[in-house]
Parts: C-alpha cells; structure tokens; sequence
C-alpha cells in the first residue's frame, strides 16, 4: 500500500516539475540580474556563449537601452517580395540581453508580400498600423496540416504561433505597415524559399525535385531566381 502511495506521489511531482519548467520553455531563460548589456567586443575572444555576455556595469550608458530603428521606414521595393523587415533584436538594441523580447517593423509595398518564414524561437504578435493585411499560418501535421488564415485591419492584432510557417500580404493598393513583438530578444527567421533554394551550398536538385514533385530542370530554374550565398 505504501509503495502504491509512492508511485503516486512521484507521479504528481513530475507533473508539477513538468508544469513548473513549462514557462521556461516558452521563451528565453529567465534573467539572474537587472541587467545583461550584451558585450559584443566578447566574440572577438574565446568565449561563447548561449547569447551574449554582459558588460561591466561601469560600461552601460543609457543608449544601450535606446533604439529609434522603427520610427524609419524601410524600402519595400528593394527585393521582388514587395516587403521589407526592420528588425531590433539583440544585435541591434544591447539592451535586450536577457530581456526575453524585442520586435520589428514591416514596411509593405502595393500588394506586397512578407513570403511563408517561421520563427523557431518565438511566438510573433503583429499589429497593424497602417492598411490591411491577408495574414495566415499552417499548423504542424503533414498531410493533416490546417492553415488559420484571415484579414487584419489597421489597429488590429493578430498571433502566429511559435515555430509555425506563416506569411503576410498587403491586400490594398497603397502601402502598409506592421509592428511584430517576440518573446525573444533574437527569434530567428527561416525563410521557406530561401532555405530550400539559396542555402550555402545547395540542397541536392534530386532531393527537392523528389520532395517537391517536380523535375530537376524547374528545380534549378527556381534556384537561379534566389542570390546565391556559395
């Protein structure tokens, strides 16, 4: 009876341990201080680390806390997408270290496109500033995959999930702008298109004219369309 009441015991803790480590694993560790201003001098040495070292705190001034990269729109009409991101994570804004957050701005052209990208350390808020956006993402499951798609209006909010492949579209004739919040202060963007065609070097043709269903010919059409980084 004693040992039935053990294993009983030791079932809740691992629950509660489990439900305990959930938030951590949610987003960036926690921090252990008021303040991390990361160190980018540090990587010219030997240490490394998962993020960035701290300052000395007699080295922090008040513009390591200080960005105004958002208030600048970006060029949409710099690539073919009709979209541009301004990021300010962790390498843009030291004072993000630890902070477990940072954001972007979007700048869309006329029926611009921020094309299907995921973000494999965090969840993305997108708000809305100005125009209207088609916005979208596919859930996990393969052949069972669903994609949560809808319109979102100046003013409105809208959430993609962490990791999920998602995408934006400006449905208007006229430009647009959105804000995006992570729960990291470095998300991470993996671009679908670019990751399978522009990667350095490049993915097999045999491997994506197989996975896609295609031949190699179009394979490499569609590759000679990307900037190569090999």
């Amino acid at each position: 009876m004693a040992s039935k009441h053990l294993t009983v015991l030791a079932a809740c803790a691992a629950v509660l341990l489990l439900a305990l480590a959930a938030p951590s694993l949610a987003g960036d560790p926690d921090m252990l201080q008021d303040i991390c201003v990361a160190d980018y001098k540090s990587l010219d040495g030997p240490l490394r680390l998962n993020g960035y070292p701290c300052k000395r705190p007699e080295n922090v001034t008040t513009n390591d806390f200080f960005s105004a990269a958002l208030s600048v729109p970006g060029n949409p009409n710099t690539n073919p997408f009709g979209s541009t991101v301004t990021p300010v994570n962790v390498d843009a804004l030291p004072g993000l270290n630890t902070q477990g957050m940072s954001m972007s701005r979007v700048d869309y052209a006329p029926w611009g496109v921020n094309p299907p990208h995921t973000h494999p350390r965090a969840t993305e808020l997108l708000f809305v500033l100005e125009g209207s956006l088609d916005v979208g993402f596919v859930t996990s499951g393969g052949p069972g995959a669903r994609l949560f798609a809808r319109t979102v209006c100046k003013g409105e909010l809208f959430v993609f999930p962490r990791g999920l492949v998602h995408y934006q579209r400006n449905n208007g004739g006229s430009p647009a702008v959105a804000l995006s919040a992570f729960n990291s202060q470095f998300p991470g963007t993996v671009s679908v298109a670019e990751a399978l065609f522009a990667a350095a070097p490049p993915l097999p043709t045999d491997v994506l004219a197989r996975a896609l269903q295609v031949d190699g010919g179009l394979v490499d059409a569609i590759r000679a369309k990307f900037p190569h980084k090999y």
